[in-house]
C-alpha cells in the first residue's frame, strides 16, 4: 500500500562537526548514514533519523565549512517540524534554555503546542507535542529519554506568494487535502499518515525571494513506495500540470526525481526502496563512511579532504 507524505528534508549547514553535535547530542537524533554529496564528493552528506531510519524521519545536510548564511524568502521551506510526546514540550524548553539554543516561547498552532527554535546555522525548526506518540518507537541512545524523544517529522511549512498552484500539486500528486486554516497558514494533510503527513502553506506576498545558504532547506522529498509509484506521479505531473521532472537518479538508498513546483520550492519524489540498510547492517547505520560504487576507487583521496567528525 502506498504511504504518502514526506520522505526526507535536505538542508545546507556550516561545519559538519558542529552539525553532528547539534542534531546528535542536542536533539538526540540517530546518524543513520555518513556518506558524501554525490555531486560534490569532497563534502559530507549526513543523514539523521529515527531508530529504524524510516522514511518520514530523515533530515539530511550538505555541510560546507565556509557556507554563507541563507536568506529566508518566497519559494522556500520556512520551518521543519518534528513530533514529540505532548508532555515533552516542557522538557525541551528547559533543555534549550540550559544549552543556549535560540527558541521562542511555546505557542498554540492549530490547537497543538509548538516550540520553535533554530540550529547553529539559523535553520528554522520546531517541535510539536502530540498525544499518543509516546508509544511509538524512537531512538534513545542519543541520551534523550523515551518519554521525550523525537518521533519523526510532523510537517514542513512553505513560504509562498500564492498557495493555490502549490496546493494543486500537493492534492493531485501526493494525496494531501486541505484540513484547516489559521491566519496566513493553510494546512494540508494526508489521511492515515502519522509521520510526515502535514504540509502548511504560508502566503506572504511581497517578500523577497529566498537566497540559499547555511540554514536553508535545499529541497523536500515526498514518498513513493517504488519505481512504479514514482513513474505514476511523474506521468500525472506531465499530463495534469505540464511539469517535467529530471531523469531518475540513483541515490543508493532511494531513487529520485526532482522538479520545481509552481511556488518555486524544489520538490523530490524518492522511493522507499531499497532503504538505508542496503550497504551496512541496520545496527551499524551511520558508523562508517559509505561511498557509491563509482567513488570507491577514490576513497583515500575523499577521506583525506573530509573533516574529522570524532
Amino acid at each position: 500500500m502506498q504511504i504518502n507524505g514526506l520522505h526526507h528534508v535536505t538542508a545546507i549547514s556550516g561545519p559538519a562537526r558542529r552539525n553532528l553535535d547539534f542534531y546528535g547530542r542536542v536533539l538526540g537524533l540517530r546518524l543513520v548514514k555518513k556518506t558524501v554529496n554525490f555531486d560534490d564528493p569532497g563534502t559530507y552528506h549526513l543523514y539523521y533519523g529515527d531508530a529504524d531510519a524510516a522514511p518520514g524521519s530523515i533530515l539530511t545536510f550538505f555541510p560546507w565549512d565556509q557556507a554563507a548564511p541563507g536568506r529566508l524568502g518566497i519559494g522556500e521551506t520556512q520551518e521543519t517540524v518534528f513530533r514529540v510526546p505532548e508532555g515533552a514540550i516542557g522538557f525541551w524548553t528547559h533543555r534549550f534554555v540550559e544549552l543556549g539554543v535560540p527558541h521562542e516561547a511555546p505557542a498554540k498552532r492549530f490547537g497543538e503546542s509548538v516550540l520553535s527554535f533554530r540550529d547553529p546555522d539559523g535553520m528554522r525548526l520546531a517541535l510539536v507535542g502530540l498525544p499518543g506518540v509516546e508509544s511509538e518507537p524512537c531512538w534513545t541512545e542519543g541520551g534523550i529519554a523515551v518519554e521525550n524523544a523525537i518521533r519523526g517529522f510532523h510537517s514542513v511549512s512553505l513560504l509562498l506568494a500564492d498557495a493555490a498552484p502549490t496546493a494543486a500539486i500537493l492534492t493531485d500528486i501526493f494525496g494531501f487535502a486541505e484540513t484547516a486554516r489559521e491566519g496566513s497558514l493553510i494546512r494540508y494533510a494526508v489521511a492515515g499518515t502519522k509521520v510526515g503527513g502535514v504540509i502548511d502553506l504560508r502566503v506572504a506576498g511581497g517578500f523577497l525571494p529566498a537566497r540559499q545558504g547555511a540554514g536553508s532547506v535545499h529541497h523536500i522529498a515526498f514518498r513513493a513506495a517504488d519505481d512504479a509509484a514514482q513513474e505514476e506521479m511523474v506521468r500525472r505531473l506531465v499530463e495534469n500540470h505540464r511539469i517535467r521532472t529530471t531523469e531518475q537518479r540513483d541515490r543508493n538508498y532511494f531513487r529520485s526525481v526532482y522538479f520545481r513546483e509552481p511556488g518555486h520550492v524544489l520538490f523530490e519524489i524518492a522511493t522507499d526502496v531499497p532503504g538505508f540498510a542496503v550497504d551496512e547492517p541496520a545496527a551499524e547505520l551511520g558508523r562508517a563512511l559509505k561511498l557509491p560504487a563509482g567513488l570507491e576507487a577514490h576513497r583515500a583521496q575523499i577521506e583525506a579532504v573530509l573533516p574529522a567528525l570524532d
